[in-house]
């Protein structure tokens, strides 16, 4: 039997690198994409050693950088016959407004756009392989409101957990859609929170924000904790039929009322093809 062949962002660390670890364990073809090549290498070996599974792989992909998605997407396409699984887990949030190489608000780029067109890239393979789809979302998103006609925070003054709520408000929209678009292909879309979870992801606060999280970390779950849900739906059978929804502690919960919003998640896929240049055939 085939091994089960799973594409992981931000695999290098936190709660990714416990999933990937966790199905490594398992025995699914593990893909991470990640920016840092060399700590990917080091990862792996890692996992390596843990596990016996030799069927670890690194591809190089900045998810702020979209010809860097693309040409990760186009290796993957020519390597692979199909994808199972792929868990868009990469995240981050920062302090202060930055700007990619294709001029998109950082927060905005990493934790949607890059994902956004990753995804869509690999979609031959996800038909081919019926895949599940995982998207690391967050809580954070209860607080958050679309800002479609201000992505760059031009208008509104550029706080980093609001854009960072903002960023995980779009994982669920993008799961939503990505569950009824390609329902007919065998794909099947979660979003999930993980909890609050003590990773790198805060290592950039400073300041008074900085004291806060060091008391906040006091109550945050561990990584290993953190990667459950994520392991949860990459593998727990007859799912099928919670396409589309949002988990939490490997249950479904309901989200904020604001992500049920049928017309701004499609205006979100709108924009989004438009921004990447990104467009199935499927999709016309």
């Amino acid at each position: 039997m085939a091994a089960i062949t799973t594409v992981i962002t931000g695999a290098t660390s936190g709660i990714g690198k416990v999933t990937a670890l966790e199905l490594a364990k398992k025995g699914h073809a593990i893909y991470m994409l990640v920016r840092n090549t060399a700590k990917g290498e080091q990862v792996k070996q890692e996992i390596v050693t843990a596990t016996g599974n030799k069927n670890i792989y690194v591809v190089e992909c900045d998810m702020a950088d979209l010809q860097s998605v693309r040409d990760a997407a186009a290796e993957l396409n020519g390597k692979l016959f199909a994808v199972n699984i792929l868990i868009n887990n990469a995240g981050s949030a920062f302090l202060e407004k930055e700007f990619t190489k294709d001029g998109f608000e950082m927060t905005f780029a990493v934790n949607h756009l890059g994902h956004f067109l990753l995804t869509e890239s690999l979609m031959p393979l996800l038909k081919k392989g019926q895949a599940r789809i995982i998207n690391v979302s967050s809580e954070a998103h209860r607080s958050a409101q679309p800002n479609f006609d201000d992505l760059k925070w031009e208008t509104t003054p550029y706080k980093a957990l609001k854009a960072y709520g903002v960023s995980k408000l779009y994982n669920i929209y993008f799961t939503k859609s990505l569950a009824e678009k390609y329902k007919q292909d065998g794909i099947v879309s979660y979003a999930l929170h993980p909890g609050v979870v003590n990773t790198n992801i805060w290592d950039g606060v400073k300041g008074f924000a900085k004291l806060a999280v060091g008391l906040l970390k006091l109550f945050m779950i561990t990584p290993e904790k953190g990667a459950e849900t994520t392991i949860y739906l990459a593998t727990e059978l007859r799912l099928e039929s919670k396409s589309g929804l949002y988990f939490k502690k490997c249950k479904v919960d309901k989200p904020a009322p604001i992500a049920e919003d049928v017309a701004a998640r499609q205006r979100l896929w709108e924009i989004s093809e438009k921004l990447t240049g990104s467009k199935n055939k499927a999709d016309v």
